[in-house]
């Protein structure tokens, strides 16, 4: 299925609200053509008349038809925007619906901006295609259509003429500038989402531009693909104001071509001197709804280029996909990982190769190894982001591949050492974890995770602002509201990711003895790059290299609560 075919049935179901527009568009270009009709005969009539009756039918279809084109244009413009702001709302819904599936494991290879420019930028170009594409060419035949009847009503030769020219400017002309736009209309597109995913790094990282003084060759950067972007935007105006010149130039050429035309039939009696202004009048009139396709097929090409980036994304099958007939959630949580082989890419070195271990329901795991050693690519697989390549993980005795990707994810409790949290409230991002949380349960988690009195102490308490990614918070607190999360989540199966890794050692302690008693019905899998003396747990494995190396007996002597 080509773009086009598939950009009209993402319109499907707003096919009726198209059609009244489409009706109201040409009503509009078709009062337009009486308007200029009616104009030029009652001009022409008051040269002949000598009373007003005679002209008072004119005046008043004069009066109707120019009434009737501001209401209807109103009418028009109203259904006609609505109508596309229906469908664009629709097409992020459908976009951000069809990517949420291939997160993280298809979208770690595009850059954050390109994914924003996508849901954004490239959505919003869509705008003109059912505004300047869809309705134009439609209401367009049904105008030449009318004005080549009432041209006919005289002489089919002026039918045909106008026809012929209504050819020339609606379709030939705009298929010569789609054509000449397909470049540089694709460039566009594609320089568009270079610089918004490039300024989204340079506001990123702009701190650490102006501390290595690389400001400058950012601002390099960013002009070097502004002028590219302004390149193609003047190569497509080039194109467009050429357009539209030969369609002037064709408008002009048809009306005169007719007035040529009429001019022999009405020395001959054939048609009355009193239309002689009507016809070429009101075949210019008609070319209203003729002259804007040429852009309408530019507006094509560009839609069409942002088309295929949606496409391109929404197209990728997931890392994952759900069964075909899934098994109901697990009635045990245990957790097995049974001679696991998995790398991120065909050509990358193993991440994981033939591990195994197992952690019995309500026991506990903790698994230390250096950075890059695999131990966040066994979180991966266990919340079904990637599949493993060889071997099985199981949660209850059954691969996590029978089960739905979103039923496996409902059992896990994951707090990792770089948590994302949204830019809202502290409320709005504990709420995340449970979305009817009352405070009283929001306050209990806090209290667990030692954040109580870090919110006592806040003016606002839970309706502090966190900033973007929790920037007004530092790195501990972030780890505790992400810790906080996990606790109203009530997940059967926790997973702590380094998860204090930014916590003094006095806060550390304190917080994982306040935590045993939630862990004491849990399956945990405990990660750490370093020994891990603060509960009990059954037993240490050491991963070097995606392989496990060495376990480590059972540890059931802990130190006290650190005292205040």
């Amino acid at each position: 299925m080509n773009t086009f075919t598939r950009l009209v049935r993402l319109m499907l179901p707003f096919k009726w609200w198209i059609a009244l527009a489409t009706l109201l568009s040409f009503a509009t270009l078709g009062a337009g053509v009486g308007l200029m009709a009616m104009s030029a005969y009652l001009i022409s009539k008051a040269a002949l008349s000598v009373g007003f009756s005679e002209l008072a039918v004119a005046v008043t279809a004069v009066r109707a038809f120019a009434i009737a084109r501001a209401a209807l244009r109103y009418a028009e413009r109203y259904i006609t925007h609505r109508a596309t702001f229906h469908i664009l709302t629709r097409m992020r819904v459908w976009f951000y619906t069809a990517i949420e599936p291939l997160a993280p494991a298809r979208l770690q290879r595009l850059h954050s901006g390109d994914v924003f420019t996508r849901i954004s930028a490239d959505v919003e170009t869509l705008e003109n295609f059912y505004i300047r594409v869809i309705v134009p060419p439609l209401a367009a035949v049904l105008v030449v259509a009318l004005a080549c009847v009432l041209l006919g009503a005289f002489d089919w030769s002026l039918a045909l003429t106008l026809a012929l020219f209504s050819i020339l400017v609606g379709i030939v002309l705009p298929i010569v500038t789609q054509r000449t736009s397909r470049a540089p209309a694709a460039a566009l597109v594609a320089t568009r989402a270079a610089l918004n995913a490039h300024l989204t790094d340079q506001i990123q990282g702009l701190a650490d531009a102006l501390a290595y003084s690389q400001a400058q060759n950012f601002s390099r950067q960013t002009a070097a693909l502004g002028k590219q972007m302004d390149d193609a935007q003047l190569r497509l105006a080039h194109w467009r104001g050429t357009s539209n010149a030969l369609a002037v130039l064709l408008t002009g050429l048809a009306g005169l071509t007719i007035l040529a035309l009429a001019i022999p039939f009405v020395t001959q009696g054939e048609i009355q001197g009193v239309f002689l202004a009507l016809l070429p009048l009101a075949a210019i009139a008609s070319f209203e709804a003729t002259q804007p396709l040429s852009a309408a097929f530019q507006q094509l090409e560009t839609s069409q280029a942002a088309a295929r980036r949606l496409f391109e994304l929404v197209d990728a099958p997931p890392a994952s996909p759900d069964p075909a007939q899934p098994l109901a959630s697990p009635a045990r949580f245990d957790i097995e990982f049974r001679n696991v082989r998995f790398a991120y890419a065909p050509d990358d070195a193993l991440a994981l190769d033939d591990v195994s271990f197992h952690i019995p329901q309500g026991e506990r795991l903790v698994l230390r190894g250096a950075s890059g050693a695999g131990k966040s690519t066994l979180v991966n697989l266990l919340a079904r982001f990637w599949e493993a390549d060889a071997g099985a993980v199981r949660i209850g005795g059954n691969d996590v591949r029978a089960y739905r990707a979103d039923d496996v994810r409902q059992l896990l409790g994951v707090a990792s050492q770089h948590p994302h949290l949204f830019n809202g409230t502290l409320r709005d991002n504990f709420l995340v974890a449970k979305g009817d949380a009352t405070d009283a349960e929001i306050l209990d988690a806090c209290r667990i995770a030692q954040l109580a009195e870090f919110i006592a102490a806040l003016p606002l308490g839970l309706d502090t602002l966190v900033g973007e990614n929790g920037m007004k918070l530092s790195g501990g607190e972030r780890q505790r509201v992400a810790i906080a999360r996990v606790l109203l989540k009530h997940a059967p199966i926790l997973i702590f990711d380094e998860a204090t890794a930014n916590l003094d050692a006095r806060t550390e302690q304190a917080l994982w003895h306040a935590l045993e008693p939630f862990l004491q019905t849990r399956t945990t899998l405990i990660i750490s790059h370093r020994p891990f003396p603060f509960i009990a747990h059954a037993q240490t494995l050491i991963l070097e290299n995606g392989r496990i190396m060495q376990t480590l007996d059972r540890v059931q002597n802990i130190p006290p609560a650190p005292t205040a």
